[in-house]
C-alpha cells in the first residue's frame, strides 16, 4: 500500500470519527471500566487505558482488512 493511499484512509478515518463523535460519547467510549481517572482539588488525571485498548484492536482490525 502506497504511503498517499495510507494517508488519505487515515484522513477519512479521522473525518468520519469526528463526525460520528456525538454517537461515539453517547455510547461511553472514553468511560471505560479500566480508563483511570484521578480528581483532586485542583486538577483532574484521567488515563484511557480500557479505551485506548479498544480503539488499537479496531484500527489493528480495519487496517488489516485494508491490507488483505
Amino acid at each position: 500500500m502506497s504511503i498517499s493511499r495510507l494517508l488519505i484512509i487515515f484522513g477519512l478515518s479521522l473525518v468520519a470519527l469526528g463526525l460520528l463523535w456525538p454517537v461515539i460519547s453517547k455510547i461511553g467510549l472514553g468511560r471505560l471500566p479500566g480508563d483511570i481517572v484521578i480528581e483532586r482539588d485542583n486538577f483532574r488525571v484521567y488515563i484511557p487505558l480500557a479505551t485506548s485498548l479498544l480503539v488499537s484492536v479496531i484500527l489493528s482490525l480495519i487496517l488489516w482488512l485494508a491490507n488483505r
